[in-house]
C-alpha cells in the first residue's frame, strides 16, 4: 500500500513538472510544425484542367498533376470518367496515379476510372502509356484503347513501361493492350504487378535486367474482356489472334523473381524464358496455369539454378505444336515441375532437349489417350538428365521415351491408367524401378 501511494505521488510530481517548464513547452511547440506549412499530399486531375468527356485530350491536365506531384511526392486522382490520353504519361519517381477501382472490373457496364488510350500505334518502341520511375505507382484504372479493332488489329506501344526501384502497377483492368506491362531493359528491382487483369494481344508480361527479387500475383489475361460490345469487341477473331500471337509471361534477365497466381487464356506460348543481352531467369512459380495454349511453358535459356515451378496447370490444344512443357537444347538450368497437372488433347505434355536437369515429382499427366493421339509419348526427353517420380499418367498413351543421347534417368514409383510404358535407348544410365507394370 505505500509503495502504491509512493508511486503515484511519483507520477503526479513528474506531470506537473512537465506542464510547469516553459521551456518543455517551447519544445514541444518546435516539433509541431504549422499544417499550413505542409504540402498538399493528394490532388485531382480536375484541377489541373482535365474534363474527362471521352472527347477532349486530357494528357497535358493529367500530366501537370503528376509533374505538381513530384514536388514533394504524392498522389493524383483521377475521378471517375473516360479520360483521353493521346500521348504518353509520366509517373515520376514518388507519385502515385490513383483511380477509383479498389480491383478489378469486368468491360460492361465501363464504369470508373478509365483511360482511352489512342497513342502509340503502328510503334512498338514509341513511348509507352504509362512510364513510371522509381517509386512510383498506377492503381485502380481500367485501359481501353478504343481505336484498335477486333478485326484490324494494330500493333501499338506498351501500356506500361516500368524502371528504377520499387514501382507498382495494382488492381488495373487491360481491354485490349496490344503489349501490356514492360520491366526494364533499364536497370530495376523489386517491381511489384499485382491484380491485373484483362486481354493483352500480343505480349502480356515481359520482364528483364532485374536484379533483386521482383513479384508478380494475382494476374489474369483472357480474351473476355474485348468481347462485350460496349468495347466493340468480338469474342472470335480475338481468341484467334490471341491463340496464334500472344505471348502472355516473357522472362529475361531477373534474379529469384516471384510469379504467383497467374492464368492465361489463350495463348500461344504461355511462359517464355529467354536469354537476353542482360541474361536469363530464375525464380519461383506457383500457381500458374496457360489454357487452350500451343506451348504452356517453353524454356529457351535459364540460370543454372533454374525454374522452380509448383501447382501448375497445364492445357495445350491449339496449333500443330501442341506441347504442354519444351525446354531447349539452349537450355543450361534445372526445370523442376511439382505438383502439377497436364491434361486435354496435347500431342505431347513435356519435351526435354535440355543440356541440364529436367525433374518431375507428383504430377498428373494425361492427353487424348492413344486411339486420337497416335505414336505419341507423354514425355520425351533426347539429351541431358530426366528425372520423373511419383507421377500419375491419365491417359493410355505410351508414358516416358528416353531417347539416345540422354546422359542419364531416374524413373521411379510412377502410376498409370495402363500402367508405365517405358521405352529405353540409353540402358544402364537409366534407372528405372517401382513403377505400375504396363497391363496391356
Amino acid at each position: 500500500m505505500k509503495k502504491l501511494i509512493l508511486t503515484s505521488l511519483i507520477l503526479f510530481l513528474c506531470l506537473n513538472s512537465v506542464k510547469a517548464d516553459p521551456n518543455t513547452e517551447k519544445t514541444l511547440t518546435k516539433k509541431a510544425p504549422n499544417a499550413a506549412a505542409l504540402p498538399p499530399a493528394a490532388y485531382s486531375v480536375a484541377d489541373f484542367g482535365a474534363i474527362g468527356d471521352g472527347t477532349t485530350d486530357d494528357t497535358a491536365a493529367i500530366q501537370k498533376g503528376l509533374d505538381e506531384a513530384a514536388k514533394a511526392g504524392g498522389k493524383v486522382f483521377l475521378p471517375a470518367a473516360r479520360y483521353l490520353v493521346k500521348g504518353s504519361l509520366r509517373i515520376p519517381p514518388g507519385v502515385t496515379l490513383q483511380g477509383v477501382m479498389e480491383s478489378p472490373v469486368w468491360s460492361e457496364p465501363l464504369k470508373g476510372s478509365i483511360i482511352l488510350a489512342t497513342g502509340g500505334r503502328d510503334n512498338e518502341n514509341g513511348p509507352a502509356l504509362f512510364e513510371l520511375g522509381a517509386s512510383a505507382a498506377v492503381r485502380g484504372v481500367t485501359i481501353w484503347y478504343p481505336e484498335q479493332k477486333p478485326t484490324d488489329i494494330h500493333p501499338y506501344s506498351w501500356t506500361f513501361h516500368l524502371q528504377g526501384c520499387d514501382n507498382t502497377v495494382e488492381n488495373i483492368t487491360l481491354i485490349n493492350s496490344y503489349n501490356g506491362i514492360r520491366v526494364g531493359p533499364e536497370s530495376n528491382v523489386r517491381h511489384r504487378i499485382r491484380s491485373v487483369y484483362g486481354c493483352v494481344l500480343r505480349r502480356g508480361i515481359f520482364v528483364d535486367l532485374c536484379s533483386d527479387i521482383g513479384r508478380i500475383e494475382n494476374v489474369q489475361f483472357h480474351c473476355h474482356w474485348w468481347s462485350t460490345k460496349e468495347v466493340g469487341g468480338d469474342w472470335n477473331p480475338v481468341h484467334e489472334f490471341m491463340w496464334k500471337n500472344c505471348e502472355a509471361f516473357i522472362f529475361g534477365r531477373t534474379d529469384w523473381e516471384y510469379v504467383n497466381n497467374t492464368f492465361v487464356f489463350p495463348v500461344n506460348i504461355g511462359y517464355r524464358f529467354i536469354a537476353t543481352k542482360n541474361g536469363a531467369a530464375n525464380g519461383q512459380f506457383s500457381g500458374i496455369g496457360a489454357d487452350e495454349a500451343q506451348i504452356c511453358v517453353k524454356v529457351d535459356e535459364i540460370q543454372p539454378m533454374g525454374l522452380l515451378i509448383s501447382n501448375g496447370q497445364f492445357v495445350a490444344t491449339r496449333g500443330d505444336i501442341r506441347q504442354s512443357v519444351v525446354v531447349e537444347k539452349t537450355c543450361r538450368g534445372s526445370v523442376r515441375l511439382v505438383n502439377c497437372a497436364f491434361w486435354g488433347p496435347a500431342r505431347q505434355c513435356v519435351v526435354s532437349h535440355s543440356n541440364s536437369f529436367v525433374s518431375l515429382s507428383d504430377c498428373y499427366i494425361s492427353s487424348a489417350g492413344r486411339k486420337d493421339n497416335p505414336n505419341m509419348t507423354l514425355i520425351e526427353a533426347d539429351n541431358g538428365k530426366l528425372q520423373v517420380r511419383g507421377c500419375s499418367f491419365g491417359s493410355d498413351e505410351p508414358s516416358i521415351a528416353l531417347r539416345n543421347g540422354m546422359q542419364h534417368a531416374i524413373i521411379s514409383e510412377n502410376n498409370g491408367v495402363r500402367g508405365v510404358e517405358i521405352t529405353n535407348e540409353i540402358g544402364n544410365k537409366a534407372i528405372i524401378n517401382n513403377n505400375e507394370p504396363v497391363n496391356k
